[in-house]
């Protein structure tokens, strides 16, 4: 059974940084684009940052310049460094992937900001 496992949330101080990490196991044949989204409560998911099998990244406009993703092939990991974090980042974060060519969602991880 294909799994991806969402790690490192947790509360921290409006400014400070976070490092989550997105791990995938099971029978494994192909992994493509790997990315995180985000949903805060009462507002939609959105996507937060997307990256490719080949590492090209693309965010969502209000992270930009903050948060960097990041993918370890060999390890079947995805990073995000989340840093300057600010209230509004407060959200529930999810993995996502394409597994064997199938969508595939972690459970998520709690990110929260504030003082």
């Amino acid at each position: 059974q294909v799994q991806l496992v969402e790690s490192g949330g947790g509360l921290v101080q409006p400014g400070g940084s976070l490092r989550l990490s997105c791990a995938a196991s099971g029978s494994i044949f192909s992994i493509g684009d790997m990315a995180w989204y985000r949903q805060a409560p009462g507002k939609e998911r959105e996507l937060v940052a997307l990256v490719s099998p080949g590492g090209r990244s693309n965010y969502g406009d209000s992270v930009k310049g903050r948060f960097t993703v990041a993918r370890d092939n060999a390890k079947k990991t995805m990073y995000l460094q989340m840093n300057s974090l600010k209230p509004e980042d407060t959200a529930v974060y999810y993995c996502n992937a394409k597994i064997n060519r199938r969508d595939t969602w972690g459970l998520g991880t709690q990110v929260t900001v504030s003082s």
